[in-house]
């Protein structure tokens, strides 16, 4: 009887103990914490370094307040303007007044080139001496434009001329290219190269003398492009 109940009863054995799941940790996980780590303040580095550049500029505007150069072209003399067969002769004479309004600023003018074109053609270039200007002072340049030059107009260009012909006031621009520094006690500013443009209208006077009345040039003020 006892071995019967044996016999019908389950037997399954001894228990098996669970398996143990060993977790190895990520070789790659401490080097990516640290990448981590290293991006975020190189980060912080940047921002705080952006911040300071931007307080010290703000700083250096408040306390030298920079206002633009103002230039202007005060006479201006053409004596020759004449067109034939894709030849251009001329003789242009200007007066030009550079102003620097700064209270503490000088300005280093290291390059200067004037050139004259007309209707977008150029026609001629000149360099003019460098030179520095101290503060809230105003300095003359006097480019002076005479030739014989080969300058290929379109049609709509010669049709201004035809016209400009019979008015005898001539639409020339004058574009200064400089490059200059600025001056702060005994620092200076590394070299900038703005661009000045004027738009004249010159009255040609063949008898050589210079107009600035009523009907002939008027004092033009130029455009500062930093």
């Amino acid at each position: 009887m006892y071995e019967k109940q044996q016999l019908n009863g389950a037997y399954y054995g001894p228990s098996i103990p669970p398996q143990r799941t060993l977790h190895r940790p990520s070789r790659g996980g401490g080097l990516g914490c640290c990448c981590g780590c290293l991006f975020n303040l190189i980060f912080k580095l940047i921002l705080t370094v952006i911040i300071i550049i931007g307080i010290a500029i703000f700083l250096f505007w408040l306390i030298v307040r920079p206002n633009v150069v103002k230039v202007h072209v005060t006479q201006a003399s053409l004596t020759q303007f004449n067109y034939t067969n894709n030849n251009l002769n001329y003789d242009l004479s200007l007066n030009m007044t550079i102003r620097n309004p700064n209270k503490r600023l000088g300005i280093y003018y290291d390059y200067i080139e004037a050139r004259a074109l007309y209707h977008d053609a150029r026609v001629d270039s000149v360099f003019l001496d460098p030179f520095y200007q101290g503060h809230k002072t105003t300095n003359t340049l006097n480019p002076t434009f005479k030739g014989s030059k080969v300058v290929v107009l379109n049609s709509d260009q010669s049709s201004d001329l035809s016209k400009e012909k019979d008015s005898k006031v001539y639409e020339i621009d004058v574009k200064i290219y400089l490059r200059i520094r600025f001056k702060l006690g005994v620092l200076k500013t590394r070299r900038i190269k703005p661009k000045v443009t004027c738009e004249l209208r010159v009255p040609l006077n063949s008898d050589g003398g210079t107009t600035t009345v009523d009907g002939g040039f008027q004092t033009t003020k130029c455009d500062w492009d930093r």
